[in-house]
């Protein structure tokens, strides 16, 4: 064994603190609580070292004889520091949450088990480690969503879940078989350095990209991931905040053979792109907190793999690492969600604006992105045509934010705050674009120069989030009509593909208690 990163130790005194909580399922002493808060710091002081590590030593890779197994570069240091402080965080939260439950025990071991297999995720070398750190969460998981297996809900979201965790499974042995066959190596440094790929790694790279698109709960099978609530509420900010993260993960640590298939990037594209717009859509329609983040969710993990799709993979890591951090903490805080939003200090009605003011709205938004862009490309450098099309896409909301502001009903002070929020969303955009490349650019390819397939995906994207912006602004002025009351009813009911998944798998049969 060689070359021993700290961020490698990181699992080990979570597994250990893990055994006495497996051990028996009942109540355990205030000891052993902290036990589990002392692993969980532990674990992200190995990952804060083997950061420090790697700017004095560089990158390195622990090996087991001939096999890969963990590996220590810019992209693992990030995440296991990632994934520990929201372990730790939600290791903290469970410790009240839980406190005084029946299996409150087995819940702290199956919290830590967890935590410690998505750090050997994110840092593993090979496809063998990779899929042995995936299915051990899908295990733990499972036993997580069936901490109340009285309730119906919670065995019919396992039974999903699980189903739709183990195909994303057997699609990645299928492609490890067919790169070990067809290339000899199973290695990741190896497959992102291959200059040339047989027949059999196209198959590979398309159910690479299958078993990612599975692991992201993509369009359609997506239901699972809403229905997760019927577990506490720890284990939605773990699994919203960690876990749904694993398809990106395993997509940006093999970027280099993902990005040598034109066709697996044009379909991150499309389905990244659909679930996106479908899960923004539904999140809108959504009256419980907790469900509009899990569409929220959704929708995040469909523009991830857009992200992705598009080459930016810098980008793409920036944003599970925010959307990590935000979803932890929203969820975490989601009791006293309605209670903070009425405390809020509103500077005055909500506006209405008209078809006049929302056109207004984009153009002067683009037009503000335009002087954004131009002034970052004149002093910092030439953006891709693919960073440019993102920020595009995203600046369409800050013209829904605009077009409140511009409503002839707007405040003053309401027009102003928009502004100035357009203002900063343009420059933190760019601001954090540069930051990404910076850190973890070297590391991971850079996008590809995009042909005619990739300038119409481009182009059909941007158009379809501009459609989805424009509908969303103008929703007040047809909110009423009884063709827009069906479709919200539709809308809000996820178009029904949830219920077709659960006649599918027998859901409604009402299973035996686990």
């Amino acid at each position: 064994m060689t070359d021993l990163a700290l961020s490698a130790m990181a699992p080990l005194p979570l597994l250990m603190a893990a055994l006495p909580f497996l051990g028996r399922s009942g109540r355990r002493p205030v000891a052993l609580r902290r036990l589990a808060e002392g692993a969980a710091v532990a674990a992200m002081a190995g990952a804060a070292g083997g950061g420090v590590q790697l700017l004095f030593a560089g990158p390195q890779t622990m090996h087991l004889g001939t096999v890969a197994l963990l590996r220590l570069d810019p992209v693992s240091a990030t995440m296991a520091l990632l994934v520990a402080f929201v372990g730790w965080v939600v290791v903290r939260y469970a410790r009240r949450y839980l406190d005084g439950e029946a299996r409150e025990g087995a819940f702290h071991g199956l919290t830590l088990a967890a935590v410690a297999a998505v750090l050997v995720l994110v840092q593993a070398a090979s496809l063998p480690v990779m899929i042995a750190a995936l299915v051990a969460m899908g295990l733990i998981l499972r036993q997580l969503l069936l901490f109340y297996p009285e309730r119906a809900e919670a065995r019919r979201a396992a039974a999903k879940f699980i189903r739709v965790w183990g195909a994303g499974d057997l699609a990645l042995i299928a492609a490890t078989v067919l790169l070990w066959q067809g290339m000899g190596t199973v290695d990741l440094a190896a497959l992102n350095r291959a200059a040339t790929l047989p027949a059999s790694a196209q198959v590979a790279i398309g159910l690479l990209v299958l078993a990612a698109a599975l692991k992201c709960a993509a369009f359609p099978v997506h239901g699972w991931l809403t229905e997760v609530m019927e577990a506490p509420t720890p284990v939605s900010a773990l699994l919203h905040a960690g876990i749904i993260n694993s398809g990106g993960v395993m997509l940006i640590a093999l970027a280099g053979l993902v990005q040598a298939s034109p066709g697996a990037m044009a379909a991150l594209v499309m389905v990244g792109g659909f679930t996106a717009l479908f899960g923004a859509l539904v999140m809108l329609t959504q009256s419980a907190v907790k469900t509009a983040l899990a569409w929220s969710t959704v929708a995040q993990m469909g523009f991830m793999l857009l992200q992705c799709g598009l080459g930016l993979w810098p980008l793409a890591l920036l944003h599970i690492v925010a959307h990590s951090l935000y979803k932890a903490h929203a969820f975490l805080s989601s009791g006293g969600a309605v209670r903070a939003v009425n405390a809020i200090r509103k500077p005055g009605p909500v506006a209405v604006p008209g078809v006049g003011a929302v056109l207004r709205s984009f153009g002067l938004a683009l037009l503000l992105y335009g002087v954004v862009a131009a002034g970052f490309t004149l002093f910092i450098g030439e953006k891709s045509a693919q960073a440019l099309a993102l920020g595009a896409i995203l600046i369409f909301g800050v013209s829904y934010l605009i077009a409140q502001g511009l409503a002839d009903a707007a405040p003053g002070a309401l027009t102003w705050r928009t502004m100035t929020a357009s203002i900063a969303a343009a420059l933190a955009y760019f601001g954090f674009q540069v930051l990404a490349q910076a850190l973890w650019g070297p590391a991971l390819p850079a996008a590809p120069a995009p042909g005619a397939l990739e300038w119409a995906l481009i182009v059909l994207a941007i158009l379809s989030f501009a459609l989805v912006a424009f509908a969303q602004a103008l929703f007040p002025l047809w909110a009423h009509h009884p063709a827009t009351a069906g479709l919200r009813v539709h809308l809000a009911n996820g178009l029904y593909l949830n219920a077709l998944l659960d006649r599918l798998i027998g859901g409604f049969r009402s299973p035996a208690r686990s």
